[in-house]
């Protein structure tokens, strides 16, 4: 699953001794760290949950354009995007479709008030057109275990620029708040995201997040924000 995330959070500034086993991490403290790095990603982009979505660039009520001669690459994979999920979203009810008149095959559609509960809309200004980027999230996570962490390290000896060490920490978290348009089309989400199954209540998970053990002995991590599924 893909996880979106354009910088680094330093979670937590912990001192990592040089003797230190794995057997020696408090797993409970892990529990927590990851616990609060999912909370804090949420409240700072203001998801509704964990798993997003991803309709495509546009804004909001949108007519659908049809792919031209002259359209760059990026414009025909953004607009086959939109084609394969705006359909399923007006179909679930978080959007409203209709035709537009005298052109066959094109719709408007506009956000129905449950798609404006779940919306996300982040910008990205790094190009000379600005792109709104929208999806559709759902589903806190919950961290119910640390069930493992392992130890990797790395040396010049072995053939690494420089000596690093980073830490596997597994867990296991079920999900929080999953709303029926979510549950009551499960195939269909899945069939136009595959990439991952829809996310259901009283169901538990299992990930792995990676720490980096930075020179200064602290620990970072970089993937704890929602995942982001594309059609």
């Amino acid at each position: 699953m893909k996880q979106k995330n354009s910088k680094i959070i330093k979670l937590l500034a912990l001192l990592i001794a040089g003797s230190s086993l794995v057997g020696c991490y408090n797993k409970e403290e892990f529990k927590h760290i990851i616990q609060d790095g999912y909370d804090k990603a949420r409240a700072k982009t203001k998801v509704k949950g964990d798993f997003c979505y991803y309709l495509g660039v546009l804004r909001f009520p949108y007519t659908d354009e049809p792919v031209l001669e002259t359209d760059i690459r990026w414009d025909i994979w953004n607009k086959r995007k939109l084609s394969r999920s705006l359909p399923l979203f007006a179909e679930i009810g978080l959007l409203s479709r209709q035709s537009v008149e005298g052109q066959a095959g094109l719709y408007h559609y506009d956000l129905t008030d449950l798609g404006r509960e779940y919306l996300h809309e982040y910008i990205d200004n790094r190009f000379k057109r600005t792109r709104y980027h929208n999806e559709f999230c759902y589903g806190p996570i919950v961290v119910e275990r640390v069930t493992d962490v392992t130890k990797n390290e790395y040396t010049r000896a072995q053939g690494y620029s420089y000596n690093k060490v980073n830490l596997e920490v597994d867990f296991d978290y079920h999900v929080i708040e999953v709303p029926d348009w979510v549950i009551n089309n499960k195939e269909k989400l899945n069939s136009i995201y595959p990439q991952s199954d829809v996310m259901l209540p009283n169901e538990s998970y299992s990930h792995t997040i990676k720490f980096y053990v930075g020179k200064d002995d602290k620990l970072y991590q970089d993937n704890l924000s929602y995942f982001q599924f594309k059609p």
